[in-house]
């Protein structure tokens, strides 16, 4: 008696993919455009991650107002740390005490920041690590930034060694760190960047940045919110072709490409995906909770609408 195995094809839910890979995303906001926002839970699901974004000239104490705000409405604040605009020692630690205890902050962003010069004794994100006060404060998740079309401002070798440092540091301490991306308009760019990284050693987890639904409008009042010159530059670090922030359009192709990424190899290293709202906080919280509840239509043409309220 012969036996004969048939061949399994195994059949992917690509509707599942996708909702699984958007689910728990985060948001972020400026103290500019919370100004402007009545009630983040008008917006916002309780207990979502928003993070607040530092942008050159602010004012760590707005950073803390918003970030204490946000956790009586009940959200988990993640403030944005710019090592090159953090004046002292002393005024760092203080904030980190003030986040800490004002605003329950256990979750931070570490990034080096877009001014010419420090003004300060720190340069780089690798300098804060190295005090060792997160711990001391119970700072016990910290994020830093991933490249995934490079930096303007910082050679492609020292993106490298400080992304094998950091790796380094997190086995070293036990530290929960992990990768947040700028935002990218094409997956194809991603996912080489991750399987590099990945070759090279990387392990700490990915958030990807993923532009949300901003019309030409709302990002004019948001730079206008957040200052011209700051928030364009911050838009030029972020993206590498800004010009393709000036049509409106849904980031469906490139969210349905990366799902399958994550969903068929084993060695994609993104984990989280992380919304870059520009402003439209509410468009690009309702698009992202639409996809994550499995609310839209798949085009046939590799990605697929979501209906969005008038």
């Amino acid at each position: 008696m012969i036996l004969k195995s048939a061949a399994v094809a195994v059949t992917r839910d690509q509707r599942q993919e996708i909702a699984d890979f958007m689910d728990g995303f985060s948001l972020e906001t400026t103290p500019g455009s919370a100004a402007k926002t009545a009630d983040f839970r008008e917006h916002v699901r309780a207990g979502g991650t928003i993070y607040i974004t530092f942008l050159p000239g602010s004012d760590l104490k707005d950073t803390i107002a918003v970030a204490t705000r946000l956790r009586k409405e009940g959200f988990n604040p993640v403030p944005h740390l710019a090592a090159r605009s953090i004046a002292s020692r002393a005024l760092f630690e203080a904030s980190l005490e003030r986040l800490a205890q004002e605003a329950g902050v256990t979750q931070v962003l570490l990034i080096g920041g877009a001014v010419a010069s420090p003004l300060g004794e720190f340069s780089d994100t690798m300098q804060l690590l190295a005090t060792g006060l997160f711990d001391r404060h119970g700072i016990t998740k910290i994020g830093v930034a991933g490249h995934p079309e490079g930096s303007p401002d910082i050679p492609e070798e020292a993106i490298r060694q400080a992304l094998r440092w950091k790796n380094d540091f997190a086995r070293r301490t036990g530290a929960q760190m992990y990768l947040v991306t700028q935002f990218c308009f094409e997956a194809a760019p991603i996912i080489r960047w991750d399987r590099h990284i990945q070759a090279e050693g990387n392990r700490l987890p990915v958030h990807i940045g993923i532009p949300g639904l901003a019309t030409v409008k709302t990002l004019m009042a948001h730079a206008k919110a957040c200052g011209i010159g700051p928030s364009m530059r911050f838009l030029t670090r972020q993206a590498m072709n800004v010009a393709k922030l000036l049509t409106v359009s849904a980031p469906d192709k490139m969210v349905a490409e990366l799902a399958a990424y994550r969903a068929t190899d084993p060695g994609c290293g993104i984990r989280g995906v992380h919304m870059y709202p520009l402003g439209g906080l509410k468009k690009s919280a309702q698009w992202s909770y639409a996809v994550a509840d499995g609310e839209f239509t798949l085009d046939g043409d590799g990605g697929f609408s979501v209906e969005m309220p008038a």
